[in-house]
């Protein structure tokens, strides 16, 4: 059963880590340099966005308390350990504290396209902001990549 459970660490972090790179470098881009409807792009980016971050929120339950399971309070010293909690939080603040934001935004811009309209200065702003802590996710997937290795043995 232990090598179960170290099997399905392995595949929670290259599932999370993965669809973070896959969607956000590779997809969605493509999504907006193939499709000519912006508006489309940007549904369906939004949409695989929305799928990962509850991907992310179940690989990060599993990894905790994997963790946790595994090494008891002492996991609180494992830098593994707090790169996938400060990961889950930025997916927390991403899906159900930004998402709402730029949501509510395009309905404000409603019937007009968001960036034809007068709120597309403070959906620029939010989007920026979600852009910059999905980078910073995406950094921390890498690290915890490079580091789960080590730690979980």
């Amino acid at each position: 059963m232990a090598k179960l459970a170290d099997s399905l660490y392995l595949v929670a972090v290259t599932l999370w880590v993965g669809g973070l790179w896959a969607i956000g470098y590779g997809a969605a881009p493509t999504l907006f340099a193939t499709l000519s409807d912006r508006t489309l792009a940007g549904e369906l980016a939004g949409r695989l966005f929305a799928v990962m971050a509850w991907i992310g929120i179940g690989c990060a339950a599993y990894l905790l308390l994997f963790l946790l399971l595994r090494r008891g309070w002492g996991v609180l010293k494992s830098g593994v350990f707090w790169l996938v909690l400060a990961m889950l939080a930025l997916t927390l603040a991403g899906h159900f504290g930004i998402q709402p934001i730029l949501a509510q935004l395009k309905a404000e811009a409603f019937p007009r396209n968001v960036m034809e309209s007068v709120v597309r200065n403070r959906f620029a702003v939010w989007h920026g902001v979600s852009s910059g802590l999905y980078l910073i996710q995406s950094l921390l997937g890498l690290a915890l990549v490079l580091l789960q290795g080590r730690e979980v043995r």
